[in-house]
């Protein structure tokens, strides 16, 4: 009994078409065959099949058919909305013919509710004195210089030191170390350490008194009283630029040559990094909202893919950064179930949204122009600064852009902007 959202079709091969994969299957097999009297690849088919069986042709040849088979399935069924893998067996076998039984899943129906007056807001976004402070110190930071010092070490200087440690006169492992860079006041080293530098000069030796903490991770260096014996090497100090002709130079930001101009365009870009966030979070809202009103049941399969999907770009980014996933569940005692279960309600919700969005596409009768498509794909391609042909190549075609517009123009109708 077929279940709701799914079809059960069976597909046969049979006549020449199956004969050919089962002469195929022979030729295969025979190159293999280790026959009594025959060398291999020379016995007849009557000598194989009463030697092996006719059984492991039907079966070879039918491995072979089975593509043949979906894609009769789908020249004959181009009217049926599949949105998941089929799950295909084998229903009967001879020599005569083989016939497969497919069980489809269809888009699910989806009963649209209220789209167009809903409720969710995009949050105002507003960009404080104290926001565009804080990103230009980081700029600043960023092009922070360490300059030899001739004077007395201070707070925030960067000590080159050799040291070692020794507890009851006796060097303990991990405590010695040679042109150490420690910056003071970092809180690296265990404290009570970098103060105790503080005032010496390059040339300097000292001994540094420090008791290890209770937690440390060490467990015959917890609590314990040690001497650090320690040489200053270098002093650096570490030198923030002004806000001057040098620093707007290095910045090589077009335009930019005061700090006027420079609090100008970050303000711009802090602006439109937080309304591209507080839209996208607006987005998410409405689709929440929009879905939470419509009905659906989704087939499970479909929710089971979009998990599989989840995996693999997750698998991807991490092998990015050099990460493979099986290293990623040994790292973090996670496995493929566990992140299945995690990812399980997210891809329902994806899955979910794509329903939504294109039960919507259908019942406003959106269509897409090929002008439109055209002005979308050389606005990506301009701000990627890609070559048209290449973007293409790599991001699916034309349809994945003209989808694109589709997606926009639905969002317009959520946002009341259409």
């Amino acid at each position: 009994m077929e279940k709701k959202n799914e079809k059960e079709i069976i597909i046969k091969i049979d006549g020449e078409e199956w004969q050919k994969l089962i002469d195929d299957a022979f030729k295969r097999a025979n190159k293999k065959a280790k026959i009594p009297g025959f060398r291999p690849g020379k016995a007849s088919r009557d000598i194989f099949v009463r030697h092996y069986g006719i059984e492991s042709l039907l079966y070879d040849a039918s491995d072979k058919a089975i593509n043949i088979a979906y894609d009769k399935l789908l020249e004959e069924n181009a009217d049926l909305n599949i949105v998941a893998r089929p799950t295909v067996d084998i229903d009967s076998i001879d020599e005569e013919e083989v016939s497969f039984k497919f069980i489809l899943t269809l888009k699910p129906e989806v009963k649209l509710g209220e789209y167009k007056k809903l409720k969710a807001k995009k949050e105002e976004v507003k960009v404080t004195d104290e926001e565009i402070e804080h990103s230009i110190d980081h700029m600043r930071e960023h092009y922070k210089e360490n300059i030899l010092k001739d004077g007395a070490i201070e707070n925030g200087d960067i000590a080159i030191i050799d040291f070692k440690g020794l507890k009851d006169g006796v060097a303990f492992d991990g405590g010695t170390a040679e042109n150490y860079s420690l910056e003071i006041g970092s809180g690296t080293f265990i404290p009570g350490f970098e103060e105790q530098l503080i005032g010496l000069k390059a040339g300097d030796e000292k001994e540094i008194n420090v008791t290890f903490p209770e937690d440390y991770h060490a467990e015959d260096l917890k609590g314990q009283a040690v001497v650090f014996e320690v040489k200053i090497n270098e002093v650096k100090e570490v030198k923030i630029p002004e806000l001057d002709k040098d620093f707007f130079e290095d910045l090589g930001m077009e335009g930019i040559d005061s700090k006027e101009a420079l609090e100008a365009q970050v303000k711009e870009n802090i602006m439109a990094q937080k309304e591209k966030k507080a839209d996208d979070e607006w987005i998410d809202a409405l689709l929440e909202e929009a879905s939470s009103n419509m009905e659906v049941e989704i087939p499970e399969i479909m929710i089971k893919e979009e998990v599989e999907r989840m995996i693999d770009e997750y698998g991807h980014n991490l092998e990015m950064q050099g990460i493979t996933l099986e290293q990623f569940y040994q790292f973090t005692g996670m496995n493929e179930d566990k992140l299945k279960e995690e990812y399980h309600n997210q891809a329902e919700k994806r899955v979910k949204y794509r329903l939504l969005v294109s039960a919507i596409i259908e019942n406003e009768k959106i269509e897409v122009s090929d002008e439109e498509v055209n002005a979308e794909l050389e606005k990506i391609v301009d701000k990627y600064k890609m070559d048209k042909d290449e973007f293409l190549k790599q991001f699916g075609g034309l349809e994945m852009v003209r989808n694109d517009v589709e997606v926009k123009k639905v969002f317009d109708i959520l946002k009341g902007q259409a």
